[in-house]
């Protein structure tokens, strides 16, 4: 297969194309600035694009057998400690997925031979903050900032389906990796000897170490029956004490050190809800698919990652 990766630098991305040229395809990823990627395997095509206006990247598309939208501004801003949501900041966050996702749509609908499978990401922020409620696919999305973003996020390339293209959704959980996303922080303070719960502790995290989350997208990807919403989460949530202890575990750190919510509200401001606030996302369509996950239990997919 020929696939192209909108956004394929990122962490995710990169997982990802590292997957599919094991399965001998071949990845196109489009950047807004391809002379900055590097360290992706020999063989990978970079394309010039810049998320938002029609160019020459659109002839990509003629002969292309499935399209992977990953285009959107980290929620945290990518470093140790989160940006606030400065009200410009959450115009950034949510223009940068919804331009990609119709600009996508766009060129989508100009082409002439059309790709037959196009993945949409998204996030179980979607479903806001439902602390007490095991989620499916099938539950419906939240009210919050985060909730109202994923649900335009997906909106943005529905109109897709109408044009005979085979559409999924990918609403990610946290996603493990020792090479960006969520965890580098997580683990910070327990490197440091000041590891502990963030508020009460008992926010759940729905995660998924990177191998499955690439290889279930991989998945989805081949399989026709696929379409739809599926949560990309692994099958045992935790909460935020159970996974913290969990890492001190792993590399042999203590867990005692608690750092009230107040003080990450008054820190970071509104972002802090990332961490402060979870939900339970259990990845039910995947499974009735027949997908079987490689990391189902957090401390194996830590120990996986940690000790590498």
């Amino acid at each position: 297969m020929r696939i192209i990766i909108a956004g394929g630098s990122g962490l995710i991305g990169r997982e990802l194309t590292s997957h599919l040229q094991q399965s001998g395809d071949e990845v196109v990823i489009f950047s807004r600035s391809p002379h900055a990627v590097n360290g992706l395997p020999d063989g990978v095509e970079i394309v010039q694009w810049d998320g938002k206006t029609i160019g020459e990247w659109v002839q990509q598309l003629e002969n292309s057998d499935a399209i992977v939208n990953l285009v959107g501004e980290n929620l945290s801003g990518g470093g140790y400690f989160p940006k606030r949501w400065t009200e410009e900041r959450k115009e950034l966050l949510l223009r940068s997925r919804l331009d990609a996702g119709n600009v996508l749509t766009k060129a989508i609908e100009m082409a002439k031979i059309k790709p037959s499978v196009f993945i949409q990401a998204a996030g179980i922020n979607y479903y806001g903050t439902q602390q007490q409620k095991t989620l499916t696919e099938e539950d419906s999305s939240g009210d919050d900032f985060l909730a109202n973003i994923g649900r335009d996020w997906e909106a943005s390339t529905q109109a897709i389906e109408t044009m005979g293209v085979r559409r999924i959704v990918i609403r990610n959980g946290i996603v493990l990796s020792n090479q960006g996303g969520a965890l580098p922080s997580i683990v910070l303070p327990y490197r440091l000897w000041v590891g502990g719960p963030l508020g009460d502790g008992q926010q759940v995290y729905s995660w998924i170490h990177i191998y499955d989350e690439a290889s279930a997208i991989q998945y989805l990807m081949r399989n026709t029956k696929a379409e739809g919403v599926y949560n990309l989460t692994a099958p045992n949530p935790v909460t935020n004490d159970k996974f913290g202890r969990t890492v001190g575990k792993v590399i042999n750190r203590p867990h005692y050190f608690p750092i009230p919510a107040i003080a990450m509200q008054l820190a970071f401001g509104e972002v802090a809800m990332t961490v402060l606030e979870g939900l339970r996302a259990i990845p039910k369509k995947l499974l009735d698919l027949g997908f079987v996950f490689k990391f189902t239990e957090l401390e194996d997919a830590l120990r996986d990652i940690l000790k590498k």
